[in-house]
């Protein structure tokens, strides 16, 4: 949505600088109070914060080089003017700031600020007026609080405030100054005749580039000439009119020396192959929070959350945000990005949308009272305490501990202390100031007499200029040619540092993103066919890739795909075929062309081993080398042609510049025609695309930067309504990519299996839905309970429900007996209501926080397809929404509200499993029905039934249900997703059975109903006599609001083998003699082919393994129609005959033969065989000759004997008398090609359920 922050390689402008500007008092316009800055009238007048005015510019704006007034003075002096008194501290301050503009493209600004003496007698006046009104009121506010509490100090309320309202500067007057009774008339007190009147002025210099040190050192030389006894040896106007116009921007890859008022300054700009320009001083941001905290923050950022930075400090602000920033390198942020928030600006804090934001803490200030709307998702740098607050659930950062090392390593290698929490070192003894001189004489009287060459002259012209800015090697302004040498050699040593650090965190993501280019799709043939389908193609293969990382790095990595950061490097790659590549992602190609070259990068990302950088030393040569020599030189700044009178020095004041020489240039640069830089860096590559082309790239730009940083009403109404058709299309965008990725699915299996949209990335997709829900309901909010906006609304909702509630309404949320006959009929039981919802999800244990209810109440209801209908009860109560919302958020817009709530509609199209499977530790009610075959009339009898339910996450254990009852509600930890059930009884006599249809189980809380058929006989006597059956379940999903009961558009799982053959005279039999030979190979075939296509999935996106085993069409069921096909015994028996019989009548020959020594066959096979089927027999479980031949299969699958099996069974010399000459099993042909296929299994591990071979130790 809003443009990124980066400097890239040979992107600057012409000039080193764009714009001069002057900030402070307009004596024209008086004292307006600062409003928007939140101080309190009770302050003293002298404390309180007035407006800015910029007060001079250079140049004017043009349409090349804008200039945002309003926004430039705002950054410059935050707080607005502050005034000070000759007592009080008036130190010199230094921070930066950044101004997007409407292009994409970023100007940085470099502010010094000081304080100048007022010389306006009517700003002396105005001052003066003002403290007697206080003066005036606060006795008055005091005398009353004496007459009504005279037990009370008068004045303790005003000390309260005002101390509060102190900062640093002033807190250290106070130590200096008595205390007098009446504080709030002496602290701060200000009386013409006695007392000097100062007020803040800022110097600012906007360039292109964030040449950090440069600019520091320009300004710094600038205020200094301004409060210097003598005067500098040309106008001001000439220093900055040449740092304006005659100063270009360094090309890549070289070094720029031009003058300042006091000395030459350097400037650099990095190669093509080298990592982009970064000037901010990484080691005091390492030194401020720690190693480990500022990953932590790296993490919270390219994961896109909502990072808010918090100090006393402004350039502390700038020096994280542009440090954590400089370390995405190939990324670059694509949200709002202020780390410097003026008062007038918080309303911002409201976004909707990821942000990087700094505000000033106020003094004695806490967390607890910033007023944050949101903070489910928030990122809290507290860093002056050096405090990391991350959001809840926020992954480890890949190989965390390794990295952190590494960067110890880096920060002691430079004499830092990694664990943070102090940015001073301690410096190195200055040389003696007269040895200094010494040496300097001695270089100069050598420079006399030709005794130096090329080098040493360089290096005297740089000892030189230390001089003259430290007064000749003596005292000027505290510091000595020693200390400047020192604060030179710290400046290499931070660049250097910078350098290498930077070059660990690259190295991370190329050794994670280094084959990125292989998963990337090149779906469209043409430019315009690729902008037009944007939203609806996919350019990234994300399953392909995550299925290639290791295990430990797929939590972090499947969130990061879904950033706008990852999508917008993806989208840069498959535009750089028809336009210019984007200058970061060009200098990260090259430099895994070079990683390939020198054959760096791993052969299986799978099992990559951490490796360090190996460039660190090599990385910073180039740049030390461009600091210490600079490539080229700029025009020295020389005289104008200036009026007679103007530029005249006045100590302590910064002069009135002539205008008219600083308006434009004239054309005295010499690098103009030798230096064309290319067009400015945005964060998106839109170089070559005409205008129509960029709108398409660009549908999410819906803010204005101009905007943004307007504070009128007008331009915040506009900018908040631009939020709310951001997140109207976040929800489009989102939930139509949750639905591709269920189709995409579907397409790939062709329609076997699930449709379901499992594992990692189910837990991805619906994390970023719940971020977004958080966003929406936190935008405009008011009046909030605890750090999650939504559950705010939840518990204001219920609160309001409970009150208009009777108690005999008020039940668990366990449905009653009531719904029985529904589950007969294997529909689901009616929808618990929005209340019973929310009530279970606060009894879950597990210590969840407002952030994490809320997530399980949105796992909940978008499991029970529920999402959408308890959104839409929530958002009808209108007068609560008015209380709770400012009038510009997104709820109380109408018709987006409604187009939201209709997005999220259409997610009930897909089954969800997320709750059932993120909260894996907490308590469920199931219910069981058992639902008897009605169509035969036959009354149901069964002795002490049990039924045992198994899932993904365990079993319930053995279940004893009630006498004269069908069915059983227990409770037990969540068994995650239902495969089988275990349903039996005792051994009671032969009237204890029972011809059962089904079982239903139903979760009582996400209203997932599961079926189990069985058709199929239970009791002695009867069928194969079987007294427990292992069942395979079924989902019968949830349907949305209109369609309650209703299978929806999923097609369910393999299931038990059905009714229909199952009930027949001939019980196994009847079915196979009607399915001709290609029929029953062809069912083998695709049993087994699906079990492939089930391994061949990544691990987290694996159906129910014991489906495809024993379930319609799996392969116990296509290996019983191999071998029933050609069966004589339905020709000789009129009952129910199974394969089991068979096999044990093989079994008893190969023990008889190899008693006798007759056994022709392989004796370890037939040992196998028979030592498995006399296992079976042995078992004490009672589960029927189907139950036998099932487990037979499922063993000699898991431990790689069924192909060997299934050649004994055909050459056994049985097989000719009980079986037809047409018969597959007498077909060589045939059981060659099934063991053959059969074989194609054993490369994959087979692990069977509990529930199979319970019973059966093998």
């Amino acid at each position: 949505m809003m443009s990124g922050v980066t400097s890239a390689t040979g992107s600057a402008s012409c000039r080193f600088a764009q714009h001069f500007v002057v900030c402070g008092l307009d004596t024209e316009t008086g004292l307006e109070p600062e409003e928007l800055a939140g101080e309190s009238f009770e302050q003293s007048p002298i404390r309180r914060s007035f407006r800015s005015k910029v007060l001079a510019h250079y140049p004017e704006s043009t349409d090349r080089s804008p200039f945002n007034r309003d926004a430039v003075n705002m950054l410059c002096m935050p707080r607005g003017l502050s005034f000070r008194s000759q007592t009080d501290r008036r130190d010199s301050r230094f921070h930066s700031f950044t101004v997007a503009r409407d292009d994409g493209t970023h100007s940085y600004g470099f502010v010094h600020m000081y304080y100048e003496e007022v010389t306006s007698a009517q700003i002396t006046a105005a001052m003066q007026t003002l403290h007697q009104m206080h003066h005036v009121e606060h006795h008055s506010t005091s005398s009353s609080s004496r007459s009504t509490s005279s037990a009370s100090s008068p004045s303790t309320s005003s000390m309260d405030s005002l101390v509060s309202s102190l900062d640093e500067s002033d807190a250290a007057s106070l130590v200096e100054r008595p205390l007098l009774a009446c504080l709030g008339c002496t602290v701060g007190s200000f009386q013409p005749a006695r007392d000097t009147l100062y007020v803040s002025k800022a110097l600012c210099l906007l360039t292109p580039l964030p040449f950090l040190l440069a600019a520091r050192h320009f300004l710094s030389q600038l205020h200094q000439a301004v409060t210097s006894h003598a005067a500098p040896p040309l106008p001001l106007e000439s220093y900055i009119h040449n740092i304006l116009y005659e100063v270009p921007a360094p090309p890549p890859g070289r070094s720029l020396r031009f003058h300042g008022v006091q000395g030459p300054i350097v400037c650099q700009q990095p190669g093509p192959e080298e990592l982009p320009l970064g000037d901010y001083p990484l080691g005091e941001a390492f030194s401020l929070l720690g190693v480990e905290n500022l990953v932590r923050l790296l993490t919270s950022v390219l994961l896109e959350t909502q990072i808010l930075l918090y100090s006393q400090d402004y350039q502390r602000l700038m020096t994280v945000a542009e440090g954590i920033t400089t370390l995405l390198f190939p990324f670059q942020w694509q949200h709002i990005y202020l780390p410097l928030l003026p008062a007038p600006l918080h309303h911002l804090l409201d976004a909707p949308v990821p942000f990087l934001m700094g505000i000033q803490r106020r003094d004695g200030a806490q967390r607890s009272t910033l007023e944050l709307s949101n903070e489910s998702n928030l990122c809290f740098v507290d860093i002056d305490n050096h405090r990391v607050d991350p959001p809840e659930d926020l992954p480890l950062f890949p190989d965390q501990l390794e990295l952190i090392q590494e960067v110890n390593e880096v920060l002691l290698r430079f004499g830092l202390q990694p664990y943070g929490g102090s940015t001073t070192t301690k410096p190195a003894p200055a040389a003696p100031p007269c040895l200094s001189s010494l040496v300097l004489e001695d270089l100069m009287e050598d420079r006399r007499n030709g005794n130096l060459g090329g080098e040493e002259l360089a290096v005297l012209e740089r000892l030189q200029a230390l001089a003259r800015r430290c007064g000749g090697g003596g005292m000027a302004g505290g510091k000595t040619l020693g200390r400047a040498f020192e604060e030179e050699e710290e400046e290499l040593k931070a660049a250097k540092m910078n350098v290498q650090l930077r070059e660990v965190f690259a190295g991370r993501f190329t050794s994670m993103f280094g084959r990125y280019e292989e998963f990337v799709i090149h779906s469209a043939s043409d430019l315009e066919s690729w902008l037009g389908n944007r939203e609806g193609t996919s350019n990234f293969d994300k399953g392909s890739f995550l299925s290639a990382q290791p295990t430990t790095h797929l939590h972090f990595l499947s969130r990061f795909l879904e950033t706008a950061m990852f999508s917008s490097f993806v989208d840069s790659k498959v535009l750089s075929r028809w336009a210019d590549q984007e200058p970061l992602q060009r200098v990260f190609d090259r430099r895994l062309e070079r990683e390939r070259l020198y054959n760096t990068l791993e052969d299986d990302p799978g099992n990559r081993l951490y490796r360090k950088c190996t460039v660190l030393h090599e990385s910073v040569q180039a740049m030390e080398r461009r600091l210490l020599k600079a490539d080229h030189t700029a025009i020295h700044p020389h005289l104008l042609d200036m009026r007679i009178g103007q530029g005249r020095h006045q100590q302590g004041c910064f002069p009135r510049l002539q205008a008219d020489v600083l308006a434009q240039g004239h054309h005295t640069n010499k690098w103009s025609s030798r230096y064309i830089p290319k067009r400015p860096v945005t964060t998106e590559t839109t170089s070559g695309l005409d205008n129509d082309q960029r709108e398409k790239f660009s549908p999410g730009r819906i803010l204005c930067q101009s905007k943004l940083l307007d504070p009128s009403p007008s331009a915040v109404t506009q900018t908040q309504r631009g939020f709310v058709e951001g997140l109207l299309r976040e929800c489009r965008v989102k939930t139509r990519h949750m639905l591709m990725e269920r189709m995409g699915k579907e397409s790939v299996e062709l329609g076997q299996g699930e449709a379901n949209i499992t594992g990692l990335q189910e837990n991805r997709l619906i994390h970023s839905l719940c971020d977004l829900l958080e966003r929406t309901w936190g935008h405009g909010l008011q009046l909030k309970q605890g750090r999650s906006a939504l559950w705010s609304h939840l518990l204001h909702y219920q609160a309001n429900e409970e009150k208009m509630e009777s108690p005999s309404n008020a039940e668990c949320p366990v449905s009653n007996g009531s719904d029985s006959r529904r589950l007969e009929e294997g529909l689901p039981p009616p929808k618990g209501s929005f209340v019973q919802d929310m009530r279970f999800v606060q009894t879950m244990s597990g210590d969840l926080g407002e952030v994490g209810q809320a997530r399980a109440w949105i796992h909940l209801a978008l499991e029970k397809k529920l999402l959408s209908q308890h959104l839409k009860l929530l958002l009808a109560n209108h007068d609560l929404i008015r209380q709770l919302y400012k009038p510009y958020a997104f709820l109380l817009c109408e018709e987006e509200r409604e187009q939201f709530l209709f997005h999220l509609l259409s997610l009930n199209t897909v089954d969800y499993l997320c709750f059932t499977r993120k909260f894996t530790s907490i308590s469920i009610p199931y219910r069981v029905v058992i639902t008897p075959m009605k169509k035969l009339s036959i009354a149901m009898t069964m002795s002490n039934p049990w039924v045992c339910v198994s899932g993904e996450l365990g079993d319930s254990g053995v279940r004893q249900i009630p006498k004269n009852t069908q069915e059983i509600i227990f409770q037990c930890q969540n068994l995650g997703r239902l495969s089988t059930l275990q349903l039996g009884q005792e051994n009671s006599g032969l009237l204890a059975k029972c011809l059962v249809d089904c079982v239903i189980v139903h979760n009582e809380i996400t209203g997932h109903t599961y079926r189990f058929p069985c058709g199929r006989w239970l009791g002695k006597g009867v069928g194969d006599g079987s007294l427990e059956r292992v069942l395979i379940g079924q989902l019968v999903s949830p349907g949305g609001e209109e369609d309650s009961g209703r299978w929806t558009g999923t097609p369910p799982e393999q299931g038990s083998p059905p009714q229909s053959g199952r009930t027949g005279s001939l019980g196994s039999l009847s079915r196979s003699n009607k399915l001709s030979s290609a029929q029953v190979q062809e069912d083998t075939r695709e049993a087994v082919n699906n079990l492939v296509k089930h391994f061949h999935k990544a691990e987290q996106e694996r159906g129910n393994l014991t489906a495809l085993l024993c379930g319609e069409g799996g392969l116990v069921r296509s290996l019983e129609q191999f071998l029933l096909h050609g069966f004589k015994s339905s020709r000789l028996f009129q009952r129910s005959v199974f394969i089991w019989d068979f096999v044990e009548k093989v079994v008893v020959s190969m023990e008889t033969a190899d008693q006798m020594g007759d056994l022709r066959e392989s004796t370890e096979l037939c040992d196998s065989l028979c030592h498995y089927a006399n296992a079976i027999n042995a078992s004490p479980r009672n589960i029927g000759k189907e139950g036998k031949f099932q487990l037979l299969v499922c063993l000699g699958v898991r431990d790689r004997l069924l192909p060997q099996w299934l050649h004994l069974l055909a050459e056994c010399h049985l097989t000719a008398v009980q079986y037809e000459k047409s018969a597959l099993v007498r077909d060589r042909a045939a059981v060659h090609t099934l063991s053959r296929v059969l074989h194609t299994l054993h490369e994959f591990p087979i692990a069977l359920e509990t529930a199979l071979v319970k019973g059966v130790d093998l």
